[in-house]
């Protein structure tokens, strides 16, 4: 780090920085809770659809002796992924991604060639892979908020602890250094002054006394 300047102008530059760090640090910290609160919130969304995701497995496992009876189709092909919607929203500057659907691969089978319950399966299926989908996406928003959140933590922390209190300590030493410039100045000041007093009285004295030896003498 550049030593700072014990200069006036030094001075004026270190108490505007210091001015605007002070006014934007509120701001930081606002944000640091809204996205301490908005990852809070996601990682509680989260263990709720775990739970469902959970509870859909129970579900689906239900089928799986039935899934491994041969029959005409693959239940499993009805659950290819096509393409999964979502949407983005700008949560205190990041855009987080929100769920929105799935849409699969198209699938078709003869319901006369399957057994009933396939069509269940199929439901069934499709929910669980849905739910793995949505939490997915709700990982990938409590990813983005952490990410932005430990950055603006860091820069806060970068605030609070190094460059606030490095500009009050160089406000401090170029204070220090001009009062004591100035306590010198005065010093030195008053110095010539009494040199300056000291000379004119002592002139003063040579010119009486050159006067009274040039005086006649009665």
């Amino acid at each position: 780090m550049a030593e700072v300047k014990l200069t006036k102008n030094e001075l004026r530059n270190q108490q505007v920085h210091l001015a605007q760090l002070d006014k934007y640090l509120p701001t930081l910290q606002l944000k640091k809770a809204m996205l301490q609160a908005e990852v809070n919130e996601v990682r509680h969304e989260i263990l709720r659809l775990e739970e469902e995701l959970n509870t859909k497995r129970e579900q689906v496992d239900l089928f799986s002796a039935l899934l491994a009876t041969k029959t005409t189709i693959d239940p499993l092909k009805a659950v290819q992924i096509k393409q999964v919607h979502k949407h983005y929203e700008n949560i205190a500057g990041v855009e987080v991604p929100y769920f929105e659907r799935v849409d699969f691969e198209e699938f078709t089978y003869n319901l006369f060639e399957t057994p009933p319950w396939v069509d269940a399966a199929v439901v069934e299926l499709r929910h669980l892979t849905m739910f793995r989908e949505q939490v997915k996406v709700a990982y990938e928003q409590r990813d983005a908020l952490e990410k932005e959140w430990r950055e603006v933590s860091i820069r806060v922390n970068l605030f609070e602890k190094i460059l606030i209190p490095r500009a009050i300590d160089n406000i401090r030493k170029i204070k220090v250094f001009l009062g004591d410039q100035q306590l010198a100045a005065v010093s030195r000041a008053k110095v010539a002054k009494t040199k300056i007093e000291a000379g004119k009285k002592i002139a003063a004295a040579l010119a009486r006394q050159q006067q009274e030896e040039g005086a006649p003498h009665a």
